[in-house]
This record gives structure tokens, C-alpha cells and sequence, in this order.
């Protein structure tokens, strides 16, 4: 859901033009295990290995995590109006889009008490989430789904505008790590997308004659396979996921420590151990994502004066949500965006040698952790297709 996240299975691009980070044509290179040409980079092929490998225990383990309170229940300003976009205010026009809050006796209230009193921030930091209210959404009880919505324009101002214009896909330089993570997101809520067709395919539930998008594997080839409209998509799609697990390694002592003191409580903290304890949050292969990163944003004084730039790009990722007119799609785009925004809070902080884990709040914790499972599920759908 956002030159951003390709949209869960609610955002989607409805024509062939591609809005991915720019690419040039560089070499390719295959993964023997797949025989997929998916990546062109030499560094980050042992975390692409690590990552397919061993992806689908730890999505198990994500899966049952997010289940979990802490983890799924988010208030979200589902009326925020859109300050980008010219449109018309009109409600969902499908029921696959809408949403509704949770009774408020489900609330439980350590987690309104917490999102209460964490709800500062800083005027120019990496995002802001949108004020604590009485109304919580359960992402078990509205999961990603097909939806059908149409969010191009949406697309197209976040690759646009919130993007940076002028650098190609292996430019020496942060500014292309970032375009690359975020078209990393693009590539996630496509195989949401792909996931949510074939799910649909599966059900027998059949399709609407508005819905243009109806076979999975085409869907596939077109938005994510190495011969599509994005050479270089599923490599994007492990760029961030690698970035995501890194982050979530820097958090782990954080985690740790809401766990031991009852901040989490004791079902979701026996759910989330196991996973801190993944070997790919630890994996030195998965770590070369944020190392190049880490790298670019501090190789001189000119790279780490203008990393306020990626901070204010990045709150606006966030306010860019509000401009989708499906509810369930703004929905995870916002917790998308804020897992996003959470991650890079984490890698790269003010100065680019990382921020401190301890300041982050509840919402940024569980929107990081529930990220790491869009990314997980949606790797696992890329490589059901790529077999």
C-alpha cells in the first residue's frame, strides 16, 4: 500500500508502465538453488541464500506472533484527509475494503496505557504516528486480502516525489539504498498482491468484471519475475527484508528487556524469543544490506548532512497513506510505512551510526515486527512462483 509498497492486496498499479526505482541493466547473476536470475549484486547473495533458506521457519513463527495483541492491535485516523492528492471523498466502494473497530472491552489496557503515554515526538525525527484514539483495528480480524483498489496515483507521487530523483540503481550513495529499500516495499505488497489473487483463484469466490488483475501467475511475471516490468524486484524485495531483520537483531535487546519486565506480556514475550533468537536476525550475510547502508550515510560529511532529508521523506511516506481510499489498504500501508520507517529509525538514526532502540515506541516495535512478517510471507510467495 505505498512509490512505496506495492500495495497489499489492495495497491495496485493498473497499467504495464512500472513506477520501481530506475534500474540500468546490470549483469545478473543466478542463484543456483532457484535457477533465478535474482539478484546483481555479489554482496548481497549470501543473505539471499540465508534468507531462502531458512525464511519459512521464521515465518511460522512471525505468523503466530502477530496473533498476538501486542502485535496486531494498532489506532489508526482512519478519517486523516489526503494533502497530496486532488480527490473526491467518497467511501469504499467494495466491502472487501472496509474496516471497523474492535470492541472497546477487547482493548487491553497495558497497550492503550502504553500508546497513551508514548505518543511524543520529535519535530523533525523519522515519523509520527497518528494520535492514540478510542478506536483499535485488529490486523487478524482484517488481513490482507485482494481488494481490487486501484492506488496508481498513490504510486506514482511516492516514486515521484518522495523518492530521490537522479540516482540509479547502484549509485555509490544512500540516497540509492533508499530508493532501493522502498521499491523493496513496493515489491512486498506485490507478492501480497500475487498471494491475494491466488488465494481468491483457490477460495473459488471468482472476480468482479471491474477487477482487471485475475491470474496470479501472470500477475507474477509482470509485477516480480526477472523478465517483468522491474528486473531487479524480488532483489529489492530481500534488500529491505534484509534491513528489516537487521533492525529487528539492533532491537533485540529492547525486546528482550519489555519481555523480562512484563511490558510484553508472558504469551506474546514466549512467542517472540524464539524468533529473536532466529539465526537470520544474526546472519552476517543478511547484515550486508545495512552495512552498505551504514556505509554510504556516513562516508562523508556532505552523505551525513543530509540525512534529514531521508527523515523527512519518510514522515512523509507515512501522511501518503492517508490519500488511499480503501480503508483496509490504508490500514497496512500505515503499518507497513511505520515498520518501514522504524527499521531505518533504528539503522541509521541522525547521524547514520544508528539510533538508540530504547526510545522506540510500542507502536514502532509491533508495526517493525509485523513488517518483518509481510516480508517473510511475501519472500515465501516469491519463491512458491519462482520454482
Amino acid at each position: 500500500m505505498v512509490g512505496i509498497l506495492r500495495p497489499t492486496a489492495a495497491f495496485i498499479l493498473p497499467s504495464s508502465k512500472s513506477y520501481h526505482v530506475k534500474t540500468q541493466q546490470p549483469r545478473l547473476l543466478k542463484l543456483e538453488s532457484t535457477q533465478s536470475t535474482i539478484s546483481s549484486n555479489e554482496d548481497l547473495l549470501p543473505g539471499i541464500e540465508a534468507i531462502r533458506s531458512q525464511n519459512h521457519d521464521l515465518c511460522e513463527k512471525l505468523e503466530t506472533l502477530t496473533k498476538q495483541p501486542y502485535f496486531r492491535l494498532y489506532t489508526v485516523d482512519m478519517l486523516a484527509s489526503c494533502e497530496y492528492i486532488p480527490q473526491e471523498l467518497t467511501e469504499c466502494y467494495s466491502e472487501t475494503c472496509e474496516i471497523y473497530p474492535i470492541d472497546e472491552e477487547d482493548i487491553p489496557q497495558d497497550i492503550r496505557r502504553v500508546d497513551a503515554l508514548e505518543h511524543d515526538f520529535e519535530i523533525d525525527g523519522w515519523a509520527r504516528w497518528d494520535m492514540p484514539t478510542d478506536d483499535y483495528y485488529d490486523i487478524f480480524q482484517f488481513p490482507e486480502e485482494y481488494t481490487g483498489y486501484d492506488g496508481n496515483e498513490v504510486w506514482r507521487f511516492v516514486h515521484d516525489r518522495i523518492c530521490f530523483e537522479g540516482y540509479q540503481y547502484d549509485d555509490d550513495h544512500w540516497k540509492a539504498d533508499y530508493n532501493k529499500a522502498v521499491s523493496g516495499l513496493h515489491s512486498m505488497i506485490s507478492a501480497q498482491i500475487v498471494r491475494g489473487i491466488q488465494k481468491r483463484v483457490e477460495s473459488g469466490e471468482g472476480f468482479t468484471e471491474e477487477e482487471k488483475w485475475t491470474d496470479p501467475e501472470i500477475e507474477f511475471r509482470r509485477r516480480l519475475s526477472p523478465n517483468g516490468e522491474t528486473t531487479l524486484a524480488i532483489e529489492n524485495l530481500y534488500f529491505c527484508y534484509m534491513l528489516c531483520l537487521t533492525a529487528a537483531s539492533k532491537a533485540r535487546d529492547r525486546l528482550l528487556e519489555d519481555c523480562n519486565s512484563g511490558k510484553i506480556n508472558s504469551e506474546a514475550a514466549k512467542e517472540l524469543r524464539p524468533i529473536l533468537d532466529s539465526p537470520l536476525l544474526l546472519d552476517q550475510g543478511v547484515e550486508a544490506a545495512s552495512r552498505k547502508l551504514h556505509d554510504h550515510a556516513v562516508k562523508d560529511s556532505d552523505s551525513k548532512g543530509a540525512l534529514w532529508e531521508a527523515r523527512m521523506r519518510t514522515r512523509e511516506l507515512l501522511r501518503i497513506m492517508n490519500c488511499v481510499q480503501c480503508n483496509k489498504c490504508r490500514f497496512h500501508g500505515k503499518i507497513g510505512s511505520m515498520g518501514f520507517s522504524t527499521a531505518l529509525q533504528i539503522l541509521v538514526g541522525r547521524s547514520g551510526e544508528g539510533g538508540d532502540a530504547k526510545r522506540i515506541h510500542r507502536v514502532e516495535l509491533a508495526a517493525l515486527m509485523t513488517t518483518l512478517y509481510k516480508f517473510s510471507r511475501a519472500v515465501e510467495t516469491c519463491q512458491e512462483y519462482l520454482k
